[in-house]
């Protein structure tokens, strides 16, 4: 079963119709208990980084994405669920992130794109991810294209980095350590290659039901 945290703050309707689209049982869990029969997890995030991270230590959901970390059961972070990961953001001041990668999240420079526009800021829409190592999760045959909504992103070790964007500099488009995951971008948006990554997330170490 997918374990989705629901700490308030992620699009968790579109990510569990997501997994079940596939064959797969999601629940949306509401406290740390509920995670208990969960052979996967999923944090995902809309919004600030310093609630979001305020709301995961109040609520005791950071302790349990440290033991499910812990247990080896795999964990997947999306979007801001992503940036949670990592050891700092500078979103609007400097708020201490869940460490479980090196690295810090930072705004996306203002620049042009390669006609020579100005860039906007968030980045919304599709963009092709570069696949930078092997992969548990991504698709490596071809070119893949995702959807982004964000104005950070993770600034890290290339040692974790397994994909990468260009958006007026490379933006980290994923990562991976161990059984610990995370996607910048959304991939319940992006169509039959998002779902993909999410089919390949829940087969590890399982099945569909």
């Amino acid at each position: 079963m997918i374990g989705i945290i629901d700490y308030g703050m992620g699009n968790l309707r579109s990510v569990s119709n997501a997994f079940r689209s596939l064959g797969y049982d999601a629940l949306i869990a509401s406290s740390p208990d509920e995670l208990d029969g969960a052979d996967k997890v999923v944090l995902p995030g809309v919004g600030a980084f310093a609630r979001a991270i305020d709301e995961l230590r109040k609520s005791g959901w950071a302790d349990r994405i440290y033991d499910v970390i812990a247990s080896g059961r795999p964990l997947i972070g999306i979007c801001l669920g992503m940036q949670l990961l990592f050891e700092t953001s500078y979103e609007n001041g400097a708020h201490r992130g869940l460490g479980v990668f090196p690295g810090l999240v930072r705004r996306i420079p203002d620049g042009a794109g390669p006609d020579g526009r100005k860039l906007k800021i968030p980045q919304v829409g599709w963009n092709r991810i570069d696949i930078r190592t092997k992969s548990d999760i991504l698709d490596t045959s071809g070119d893949t294209y995702v959807y982004f909504v964000h104005s950070y992103y993770a600034d890290t070790d290339p040692e974790y980095v397994s994909s990468t964007a260009s958006y007026g500099t490379d933006i980290t488009a994923s990562v991976e350590r161990g059984s610990v995951y995370g996607v910048q971008f959304h991939p319940e948006k992006s169509g039959s290659q998002g779902l993909e990554i999410l089919r390949k997330f829940a087969a590890l170490g399982g099945r569909a039901s």
